[in-house]
Order: structure tokens, then sequence, then C-alpha cells
């Protein structure tokens, strides 16, 4: 089975908000966590999504807040397992050769998303779409480390073992 052609396991259909973004890197970070990446790399790849969105918003739709992005997220079994998000707009489309970081060497805040989307991730694909705006495709595969953090497992037992008593601001 061809993972790209088959039906995102989750899509999200957002507008051009900064607003909206803490809730496209839940939605990633969470779904990564399920699929077996530790607690670093689900921040790393929710980071990658974070930084990609914000292009769009900025760039893309240089600002406006009524733009339609498509996040779709799939789980890669197989014997590469791992993650791939593919985000679409209908912003103004740019020569995927032209998207690039800037020099690492000019210090100053800002313009180090398509940077950091490299160093993240395992694959990186910008496409024009065919009538209208870009697509990014990203891939991150389950590296042997990939493993819940023993303080996430800490966490989720706490979580657990509080979850069964009762407070005072309990109904």
């Amino acid at each position: 089975m061809n993972d790209a052609a088959s039906s995102p396991h989750l899509r999200l259909e957002m507008l051009s908000q900064a607003r909206l973004l803490s809730a496209a890197r839940s939605m990633v970070g969470n779904f990564a966590q399920r699929l077996g990446f530790n607690e670093v790399e689900c921040g790393q790849i929710s980071l990658a999504v974070d930084e990609a969105l914000c292009n769009i918003i900025n760039h893309g739709y240089e600002k406006r807040d009524d733009g339609q992005i498509w996040l779709s997220v799939w789980g890669l079994e197989g014997e590469q397992p791992g993650i791939r998000v593919m985000i679409e707009d209908a912003a103004r489309q740019v020569e995927p050769d032209q998207i690039k970081s800037r020099d690492l060497d000019d210090v100053r805040p800002g313009g180090l998303g398509v940077f950091i989307i490299h160093e993240i991730m395992d694959e990186v694909k910008y496409d024009k779409r065919e009538q209208e705006g870009m697509r990014l495709t990203m891939v991150k595969r389950l590296s042997s480390d990939s493993r819940p953090t023993s303080s996430s497992n800490e966490t989720r037992h706490e979580e657990s073992s509080h979850s069964g008593k009762g407070g005072s601001d309990h109904a």
C-alpha cells in the first residue's frame, strides 16, 4: 500500500491564524508519541510543523488571517516506520528551489524556520500545488533510540495513580 496515496490518519483544516498553532502542534506531537517517538522527538516534530505553519502564515499569506491551511498526517509502517506530515495551502506560489534558510552567519532574530525543518526531519520536499498554493511534505523515521523516556513513563504512571483519588474540587 502506498502511504502517500492513502487517506491520512489525521487531517486538520485551519485558518492562517497564529492562535491556532498550538492545536496543530498538540495534534501532531500526540500522534507522534502514539507512533513510538520519544518525548524529545515529539517536541522536535511539533517544532518543525510549527515553523512550517508560521512560514505559511507570515510569508505565503503575508499575515492575512483568512487563508486556508490543510494539515495531513500519516503513521508510516513497515521497514521504515515513522510519520509523514503534509501541509498544503492556497497562498502565493514560489519556486521550490527558492525556499532556503538564510545564512547562519547573519546573526539576527527570525529566518531560521527552513533550517530548523531540514535539521529535524529526515525528508523535506516543497512542491507547487496544481492550481494554487504550495505543498510541504516532511517525513521523520523512527530511530532505534525512539523510546519513551523514563520521565514520560513516570508522568503517565503518576497521572493514572492520581486519577482515582477524589479531591475537594470534584463534585
